[in-house]
């Protein structure tokens, strides 16, 4: 049986160029790209190149590209930097990824709802930051993610940052874009935000390799200190071989993007046309067009997502879902429930989401094993 993987979201394949990249630095250009010997100097080039065609694609001066270990890193690099930088209060929304919110929460921070298709309530992020400010807290930095990680559906970060600026102009704006580089043109976000987050195993790079854009000069204090890499930003010898890949491999979304969005969004049409035509009481969990084309989450009535995930597993078809296992018990997703997704039916939650390597006949397949395991299940 062939392996079929909806599961694009977690984490994509490479893409091959990007693996032809980096097999140089692990089989012949070994040095330390931080000495002085030319064999180091072939190093260094590669990761200053690599930093060229990242800020490129993302719309920022190379200088302001900071190579990290992976996307949670670059996440907690921005809100634990700039707290530490300007101490203050950290605001995020209610839906962030762990590595937002915890990181929030962690620091006492204030966490904003959202809508019922996962956007960030503009209205009650400008009530917060007022609230805040007439408390006489110093808001020190907002964090918005682009894309959401379960759902896909997209924010407005331009006006998240407009928001920012009237009501808490002295705060960084931050945004975990890890999901967005196959969606979206970064070159439309980047000039809104002080910080933003990538991390490369999202769109065909290699996993271990992130960036944290850091525009305009250092805002933040160093997560990691004690070598003096990235000019003191980011300490640790670089992962050349990682960061030669991420930039290939990101320099080539940029490139399909454009006709690879309507290519995958008609395959996750068909993916989850597939399931409302076979199987009653299913919820696409938000509109097509408030999402990015390669979410196809949906909820199942009936089904509970651990068991469907087992017998998905067994078809050999790699899923994900929306909930957790909480001490023994199954807990709806954090991003469900703060849209507001009644329980009974967030617990059938299940996240596929498609990339650049899906094809036609991993639609069917998918159809035809979901379709199955919930009827299974009811019966």
């Amino acid at each position: 049986m062939t392996l079929t993987y909806l599961d694009h979201a977690a984490s994509t394949p490479m893409r091959p160029e990007a693996i032809d990249a980096m097999m140089p630095f692990l089989a012949g250009t070994y040095a330390n790209p931080s000495g002085s010997h030319r064999f180091a100097r072939e190093a260094r080039k590669a990761v200053d190149e690599s930093r060229d065609v990242v800020a490129s694609v993302l719309g920022c001066r190379p200088n302001e590209v900071v190579f990290t270990g992976c996307g949670t890193e670059s996440d907690n690099m921005a809100i634990t930097g700039a707290l530490a930088r300007t101490p203050g209060v950290a605001v995020c929304a209610a839906d962030e990824h762990h590595a937002v919110l915890e990181v929030v929460e962690h620091h006492g921070g204030l966490v904003v709802g959202v809508d019922g298709v996962g956007r960030v309530d503009l209205d009650l992020l400008a009530q917060v930051l007022q609230d805040a400010v007439d408390a006489g807290r110093h808001v020190a930095v907002v964090s918005v993610m682009t894309v959401n990680n379960e759902v896909g559906s997209i924010n407005d970060i331009a006006q998240v940052a407009r928001i920012v600026r009237r009501f808490a102009p002295g705060a960084l704006v931050h945004t975990d874009a890890v999901q967005a580089p196959s969606w979206i043109d970064l070159r439309d976000v980047t000039p809104h935000v002080d910080l933003l987050a990538l991390s490369g195993h999202k769109f065909g790079g290699p996993k271990g390799v992130g960036v944290l854009v850091e525009r305009g000069g250092p805002r933040i204090d160093p997560l990691i200190i004690g070598g003096g890499q990235e000019r003191e930003r980011r300490s640790g010898t670089h992962n050349v071989a990682g960061i030669v890949a991420m930039a290939t491999a990101l320099r080539l979304t940029d490139e399909e993007r454009t006709t690879e969005i309507p290519r995958i969004a008609a395959l996750r049409d068909a993916l989850v046309d597939g399931l409302l035509d076979g199987l009653d009481d299913v919820v696409e969990t938000v509109p097509r067009a408030d999402k990015v084309a390669g979410s196809a989450h949906v909820c199942i009535a009936g089904v509970e997502s651990e068991s469907l995930l087992f017998l998905l597993d067994e078809a050999e078809v790699c899923a994900s879902a929306a909930s957790a296992c909480a001490s023994g018990a199954m807990e709806p997703s954090h991003v469900l429930a703060a849209m507001g997704v009644d329980r009974s039916v967030a617990m059938g939650a299940l996240r596929l989401s498609l990339g650049h390597a899906s094809t036609e006949a991993d639609v069917d397949r998918g159809i035809d094993a979901v379709t199955g395991a919930v009827t299974r299940l009811r019966r």
